[in-house]
């Protein structure tokens, strides 16, 4: 029956990813798509996947300097591997890619699971805190040209999808939570499951504690600032890489970069349709681009960095099999 509810539960966001290509694809001339894919500067998406690639590498040294506490030697190695197949393991089950990463470490180093889960918990935290900030400085900066974007295409729609303020939706699942939580610690004793999930929250709150006493503190504040401007570039490269979209500025870029990201946040196979369908939107609501147009610029975007997440996660998936085959004829 679990196997079954998998099954149906990949199904459904499958069938929701497709939908959501439909919606984005929808009025769309193949034959001006075609031309829009040939008029691209191919030379500039090879720049944004590289850049790609280093955001990769300061992702994996930064994730290291915070397990560095927890008293196991985790190399770089380790970290870059799980890293690149935690984005692999996006593309087949979504959102398990940060469960795929953790046992990566954990097998490779002995670390417990629990602890290495609280180091990523700690870690999207942060890259949620740092994605907050920008989206509001960039709010506050333009909100002339952006806000109208954000007003009428997503809160408004939220709200006539739901009919109900957004705010009492919150209300709720925090009160959903504080239930929840309240009940595990009142009866894990006698329960063995709930001394379980007691266990783990434990295990996590050790991982996000060690971040505290990493020793290089602000080593860790410079690969995250390193990190999102990376991100950034990898969205200027890719808007410097075609013509229809080139008179776009720095701010632009940074724009693109946040609205991508929720379009990457939603539990779809590796954000496909949700990519497409947010980035196309912001592109002919905003810059009054053409459908066609937007969608081109989503379509090569997404699959230059698809295409980055896959090669290097197959290469450490690759890597880190040998290894475990060439440990286990050893011992």
């Amino acid at each position: 029956m679990k196997r079954f509810y998998q099954v149906l539960r990949y199904l459904v966001l499958f069938a929701i990813a497709c939908l959501l290509l439909w919606f984005s694809f929808r009025g769309v001339q193949w034959s001006d798509f075609s031309e829009g894919l040939k008029s691209a500067n191919y030379a500039w998406i090879a720049a944004s996947m590289t850049i790609g690639i280093t955001a990769f590498l300061v992702r994996a040294a930064r994730w290291r300097l915070i397990m560095l506490p927890l008293g196991k030697n985790v190399t770089l190695s380790d970290t870059w591997h799980g890293v690149n197949i935690g984005y692999l393991t996006n593309f087949a089950v979504p959102r398990a890619g940060e469960i795929a990463r953790c046992g990566v470490i954990t097998r490779r180093k002995g670390v417990p699971f629990e602890s290495v889960a609280g180091t990523v918990v700690l870690e999207r935290s942060i890259d949620l805190l740092s994605m907050g900030l920008i989206f509001f400085s960039v709010m506050i900066f333009s909100w002339d040209r952006f806000g109208t974007f954000l007003s009428s295409e997503i809160i408004d729609a939220v709200k006539q999808k739901f009919s109900v303020n957004i705010f009492w939706i919150v209300g709720a699942v925090l009160l959903s939570l504080i239930v929840f939580f309240y009940i595990i610690y009142r009866y894990r004793k006698k329960h063995p499951f709930l001394g379980k999930i007691t266990s783990v929250v434990k295990g996590i709150i050790a991982g996000v504690l060690s971040g505290f006493r990493m020793p290089q503190k602000w080593l860790f504040l410079f690969y995250t600032l390193l990190l999102w401007i990376c991100y950034w570039l990898m969205s200027w490269t890719t808007i410097l890489a075609f013509p229809a979209v080139v008179g776009l500025g720095p701010n632009d870029a940074l724009f693109l970069m946040l609205v991508g990201g929720f379009g990457w946040v939603v539990p779809v196979q590796g954000g496909i349709g949700a990519y497409h369908f947010i980035i196309s939107l912001a592109l002919t609501s905003i810059y009054g681009i053409s459908q066609t147009t937007g969608v081109v610029f989503a379509t090569i975007s997404h699959e230059s960095q698809s295409l980055t997440m896959i090669i290097c996660g197959l290469a450490s998936f690759a890597a880190v099999s040998l290894a475990s085959k060439t440990k286990n004829k050893l011992s």
